[in-house]
Parts: structure tokens; sequence; C-alpha cells
């Protein structure tokens, strides 16, 4: 269904059929893409979870409003709703490499269902995706192949329960595979701590506080050109706290700085700081601290 320029699957069987792909069951389908027909590329958004693992070039993936070079041996998660879409001239091409894709009505009921969010991958850009080893690639495969396995047979009570299983089992590997990433990139990470200290030394120094308001998770990540939950993810396991916990930290240890200038009031130094209540700066300084402003400075 195409809707402005943009190619809508709302169900599993509709994007099988489009590819020329049998549904043995319409809430999740393993796809071998050299099996497909060849298809034109178009921006597309699906009404279901998406993992493509691709094993040639194909051209370059648009997904949002960034461009990302789709290398091979890369899998790219694609939560309901995200748009995505690969240009190459609108010609045809023979795609290649799988893709698992599983609708949100698959997980009702289930204790993935409640945990699928915990999965932040999903929320990450596409310049974020997971680029596997080969002995990863294996792992990868092997998971596919367990669950088109379990697909291919007969409906039975076991059925959702052992999908499931196997797909969460994939999704627990993926997280176990994006941990090592991020330590393999620790130089590249470090470097991005490095500018997140200094986008936040800046702002603090700067009249956005109080412009802007107190400084969010989402302004640094933007700033970094990184989503919202990689970044978080990515600052949780340098530092082991979260983004807004350090965030709040460096508020805490800017706050200090300023209570012991005679000239500020408790209040003027919670505005400066870009809290809209004074009572919500006394409520996270006690939280941190122990004590309120007011009986730090006393005594101090």
């Amino acid at each position: 269904m195409q809707n402005q320029g943009v190619e809508v699957f709302n169900t599993i069987s509709e994007y099988n059929k489009m590819l020329n792909h049998e549904t043995l069951h319409p809430l999740v389908s393993v796809v071998d893409f050299s099996k497909s027909n060849p298809i034109c590329q178009f921006t597309r958004k699906f009404g279901f979870y998406t993992v493509f693992l691709k094993d040639v070039m194909c051209g370059d993936m648009q997904y949002g409003k960034h461009s990302y070079d789709y290398q091979e041996g890369t899998l790219v998660f694609i939560a309901p709703g995200q748009t995505y879409g690969i240009y190459n001239a609108e010609t045809y091409i023979q795609p290649a490499g799988f893709a698992l894709v599983f609708h949100p009505d698959l997980l009702k009921g289930t204790s993935l269902g409640k945990n699928i969010k915990e999965y932040n991958f999903f929320s990450y850009d596409v310049h974020e995706a997971l680029h596997l080893s080969e002995r990863e690639r294996e792992t990868v495969l092997e998971c596919l192949k367990n669950i088109k396995h379990e697909i291919a047979q007969p409906i039975d009570k076991h059925s959702k329960s052992l999908i499931i299983n196997n797909i969460e089992l994939f999704l627990n590997y993926c997280m176990r595979f994006y941990d090592r990433q991020i330590i393999t990139r620790d130089y590249v990470n470090r470097g991005i701590i490095g500018r997140f200290d200094t986008l936040l030394n800046d702002y603090l120094r700067s009249e956005k506080p109080q412009h802007i308001g107190l400084p969010m998770v989402n302004y640094f990540a933007d700033h970094l050109n990184l989503s919202a939950n990689y970044f978080g993810d990515l600052i949780k396991k340098e530092t082991g706290v979260s983004a807004q916990e350090y965030i709040h930290n460096r508020l805490i240890d800017a706050a200090k700085d300023q209570i012991f200038d005679p000239a500020k009031s408790i209040s003027e130094i919670s505005y400066n700081l870009g809290f809209k209540y004074p009572q919500h700066f006394t409520r996270l300084f006690k939280s941190k601290v122990g004590v309120s402003p007011s009986e730090y400075k006393s005594l101090n």
C-alpha cells in the first residue's frame, strides 16, 4: 500500500506477498531474500518488528532523516511505525540475506511482550547498526534457522511459546553482541564521553538553562548525532550510571559551586540551573547529597 510516497505494510502476509514468500504463520516470518522476487526499493513503513541481515551491499539506506551505507554482515533493527528505505535509482535488484519479521500481536500476554522495550536497539539509528563478526553471524543464522523450523511446524499448544522463546534467545544474543560492539569501540566511545562533557559544561555555563531548561539527554544525543537510546546505553556502559543520572550529578556539582555565593539565593540558583520550581531543585539536591541546599550551605 502506498501512502504519500511511503510503501506501508501492516501485516506479515502483505510483506511476504511482495517478496513472493510463503506465509507459514500470520504473525511471524523468516525471509530468505535470495529466494524472493527482484524488488525495486521504496521508502517503507512496517506495522511490525523487523530485523535485517543483508549479505550484499545494495545501496544507501534512508532511515528517518539519515542516510547509512548499508554494508554486508550488518544487522539493522526497525520497530513498528518507523520509516526506512534503500535508494538505488529505482532499479530492480535481487536482494540477499535474511529478515526476521514479527508482529506485536504475537507478543501479547508474554514475558517478551512486557520486556520488548528493553531491547533498545529497536530505537537505534541505522548508523548505529550491529556489525557482526563471522562467529556472531553464524549464531544469528542458527537462531533464524531455529525460528524458521518452528514456524514450519503444524501449530499446536506449544507453538507460540517455542517461537517466542527462540525470538527472545535471538534478541538476547543481539544484546550481547551490542555490548561487545560498544566495548570494542572503546576509543571512539571515550571521544564521545569527552565531547559530552564539553557540551554539558558549556550548557551549564551559558544562559541555555534559563532559556531552554534543564539539560536533557535528547539534547546531547542530537548534538552528538546519536539516537537517545544508543547514547544512553553507551553512557551507562562507559560510566556505570545512566545519562540522566550523569547529568544530574553534574547539576549538583554546579549547584555546590554556586551555593557559597552570598549574592545568590537558593531559588536563584535553581533557576540558573534550569529548574522551573525551586522545590524540584531542593528535592534532587537532597536525594543526591542527603541534606537540603540550605542545610548544605550551613554545614559547610
